[in-house]
């Protein structure tokens, strides 16, 4: 084989595993507004999310379409900002390194 063909079958090989990391961030931005919904929490501003999923839908990109890594930003960027509401309910468990006098060993405790 050429070195052509080998190029163009790691390209082709680059492009499918990148595709598929983009459609696993999809599909895992769309379950996390799924359950947030049916929770009753708040899932941010609608056009996060329809934005970043118009982005990796339509053909026109920062990027070529080979090239899925502005698509994979673009939807984790959308995942993080679903998810920052809930962040903020929770920031006042935070857990901390105790020593146990018993038996000298350190465990984690929610105060």
């Amino acid at each position: 084989m050429d070195t052509t063909k080998t190029v163009i079958i790691v390209a082709a090989i680059l492009a499918v595993l990148l595709l598929a990391a983009a459609v696993t961030v999809l599909v895992r931005l769309v379950r996390a507004r799924r359950d947030l919904r049916r929770a009753g929490l708040p899932t941010g501003p609608r056009w996060v999310f329809w934005g970043a999923v118009l982005y990796f839908v339509l053909p026109i990109d920062l990027l070529p379409d080979p090239v899925y890594l502005d698509d994979i930003g673009v939807l984790l960027l959308a995942l993080h900002t679903l998810r920052a509401p809930l962040r903020g309910a929770y920031d006042h468990k935070s857990p901390t390194i105790t020593q146990s006098k018993e038996t000298n060993h350190s465990f984690d405790s929610y105060k």
